[in-house]
């Protein structure tokens, strides 16, 4: 399994950026996919997640309404939309594979396999 993210970079508040994830080595469309964050000195925090079944996504409460989710099986490629950034978005977001089709209900930093990360800093 292989997970690549791309599209971080340095964005002033207020701006947008769109981050992709690039899969292999597994069935992509079988699996719901998910992006957390890490910033810097604090611990992991759950983003967003969409289910391979029904398309379904979930956002935290934090980025609900800014962010978006969404996924290309075709291309095996997972984006996530960000608007309105924040410089507390700045963090190394991951892309990451759970191990079944929908989201876990309650343990959200329960998946199987994590990109290396990529960098999104938010600053004027």
């Amino acid at each position: 399994v292989q997970l690549v993210e791309s599209g971080g970079g340095l964005v002033q508040p207020g701006g947008s950026l769109r981050l992709s994830c690039a899969a292999s080595g597994f069935t992509f469309s079988l699996y719901a996919m998910t992006w957390v964050r890490q910033a810097p000195g604090k611990g992991l925090e759950w983003v967003s997640a969409i289910n391979s079944n029904d398309g379904s996504t979930t956002y935290a409460d934090s980025v609900k309404g800014r962010f978006s989710i969404s996924r290309d099986n075709a291309k095996r490629t997972v984006y996530l939309q960000m608007n309105s950034l924040k410089p507390e978005d700045t963090a190394v977001y991951y892309c990451a594979k759970y191990a079944g089709s929908r989201r876990p209900r309650w343990t959200l930093l329960q998946y199987d396999y994590r990109g290396q990360g990529t960098q999104v800093t938010v600053s004027s």
